[in-house]
């Protein structure tokens, strides 16, 4: 029976230790919210500086060309073509060395991924299961599960092919093969260079949470513990969710988290540790932001910007 007993008290004080975890955490998500925000139009600011005008104006044409085709008016889409190549020598003599031009941006807060450790292993073995069985829809579910994201997705025109795609659709509507010319302006189109660069929302997670920590740690040590355990868990998941390597950058900060938490029980002025670290996760966001993850022949939203 005491052996019983004593088993039922520490599922009890991990059950209440859980629902703390889980209440701390709700609470802190109300906190992350507004910064995530700003994270996001910030993104979104950096993106849209980015995006060409003449290449913009090249893909209006190209739409303008589509549409004229659609209508039987060959002259005005080969006018359009003309205006759209006129674009595509500009950005040619200006960007000889560059492959893609960004043309039109989205930007999108997916937060899909599970708050557990446990939970994210299981999606991951089922996306893995999925793959080896060659079921692929399964597998982009249970990945598509697994973000937690700030996504600037921009729309890149790809200097190599498009001029060429302008090209051979107006020699074929000088060969009066009016609706090869429009599926072959369809097909440039619809195959810009996609480019992602995604901020973790558990890695501002986690700087929120140490800066939570920081206005507790003198009045309330206890709250701040908890508040670095979360820290540290939300840097667990970032490393789960795939949005690093498991390099020793993170596994330092992590081991710095736990050592910050051991010095709370003292009185020594933990400020600079703090901001240190604060420090350290505002460049491991940068550095993650500006990472590229190219993808290509993916759609473009339905109008260039």
């Amino acid at each position: 029976m005491a052996e019983t007993s004593t088993t039922n008290s520490k599922d009890q004080v991990a059950t209440e230790v859980r629902t703390d975890l889980e209440n701390q955490r709700r609470e802190a998500d109300k906190q992350i919210r507004p910064e995530v925000e700003t994270q996001r139009k910030e993104a979104q600011q950096r993106a849209e500086k980015t995006l060409d005008r003449e290449a913009v104006a090249a893909i209006q044409q190209t739409e303008r060309a589509v549409n004229a085709l659609s209508e039987n008016r060959p002259d005005e889409a080969l006018a359009a073509i003309e205006q759209a190549t006129g674009k595509i020598n500009i950005l040619l003599s200006r960007n000889p060395s560059t492959a893609l031009i960004p043309v039109n941006l989205s930007v999108a807060v997916i937060d899909m991924a599970p708050w557990k450790i446990e939970d994210i292993s299981v999606l991951k073995s089922t996306a893995e299961t999925a793959l080896e069985f060659d079921e692929l829809p399964a597998a982009r579910a249970a990945l598509d599960a697994l973000r937690s994201e700030i996504r600037v997705r921009t729309y890149n025109l790809p200097l190599a092919t498009y001029p060429t795609a302008l090209q051979d659709a107006a020699r074929l509507i000088d060969e009066k093969k009016t609706r090869e010319a429009s599926n072959l302006l369809l097909i440039a189109l619809n195959t810009l260079a996609v480019v992602d660069q995604v901020i973790p929302l558990p890695l501002l997670a986690t700087r929120r949470y140490l800066h939570e920590a920081q206005e507790r740690a003198q009045k309330d040590k206890d709250a701040a513990e908890r508040l670095l355990d979360t820290a540290d868990h939300e840097l667990e998941r970032t490393i789960e969710l795939g949005y690093t390597s498991r390099d020793e950058v993170y596994k330092a900060l992590r081991d710095e988290i736990r050592d910050l938490r051991k010095q709370l029980k003292g009185n020594k002025d933990m400020t600079s540790v703090f901001a240190g670290l604060k420090e350290k996760l505002t460049s491991l966001i940068r550095r993650r932001s500006e990472k590229q993850e190219r993808s290509d022949a993916q759609n473009q939203p339905q109008k260039a910007a």
